[in-house]
């Protein structure tokens, strides 16, 4: 089915993906191959690979281990009918992975989970996309190759490596600006917003479990082209306040 032209199936699909914190994990069961279905915690990396934190002693581990295909699904989470609202589900392979970029980013979105991510049957996982599939509504269920979801990082080596520091700078010292993001560009309801995200395409807000994405008006590289994005948004914010 096309989409509607009023439609962009690419940036609805990214924005499930970066603003999704839990999902239903899809694996298969060694031997028999029946499928599997269990609730985990999500994060992305910066290229928006969805990242798991799961135990070895957890079935969907066990399946991973033996059979490493999976299907993530996220959805939106509004109030109402679910059946309403769009979903993304996530086709590929996953694979632990020791990158320190990796810990990191799953915790500045999943803080709670530093309690038992250094327990020895636990290990961080990366999951690569093979095919993506979307539903937001009527007339509006596209099938989206894993580039067009996926952000590319290769020409924004030194904003990415820049991110922790970003994240620091922006929720120690412009806290009002991270606030002003989320309540007059997005429209969320106040409160202690912080940043948790920075890539080439946007950032990532978060309120205790609720997560947003704010695009940037053009891709960034590097953080001074940064400043001067964020600067510009904190001014429309203000204005809009």
């Amino acid at each position: 089915m096309q989409p509607s032209p009023d439609f962009d199936p690419v940036t609805a699909a990214k924005k499930l993906l970066r603003e999704g914190r839990s999902g239903a994990l899809a694996t298969l069961m060694p031997g028999s191959g029946d499928p599997y279905c269990s609730l985990v915690n999500v994060a992305t990396a910066a290229d928006g690979a969805p990242l798991l934190l799961i135990s070895r002693l957890a079935v969907h581990t066990k399946n991973i281990l033996a059979d490493p295909r999976v299907s993530l699904m996220l959805d939106e989470r509004k109030p109402g009918d679910p059946l309403q609202g769009a979903r993304v589900m996530l086709m590929g392979t996953a694979a632990t992975s020791d990158d320190p970029g990796v810990r990191r980013r799953y915790l500045d979105r999943q803080p709670e989970a530093d309690m038992f991510a250094g327990f020895a049957d636990f290990a961080f996982y990366r999951m690569a996309l093979k095919a993506v599939h979307l539903v937001a509504g009527f007339g509006r269920i596209v099938d989206l190759a894993p580039k067009q979801v996926l952000t590319e990082t290769g020409d924004a080596a030194e904003l990415v490596a820049a991110e922790p520091a970003i994240i620091a700078h922006m929720n120690g010292d412009h806290a009002d600006a991270v606030r002003l993001y989320a309540t007059k560009l997005l429209g969320a309801p106040d409160g202690n917003w912080r940043c948790v995200g920075c890539d080439p395409e946007g950032l990532e807000l978060q309120l205790e479990r609720t997560a947003l994405r704010l695009p940037f008006p053009q891709r960034v590289r590097g953080p001074d082209a940064l400043r001067h994005v964020l600067k510009q948004m904190a001014e429309d914010a203000r204005r809009a306040a």
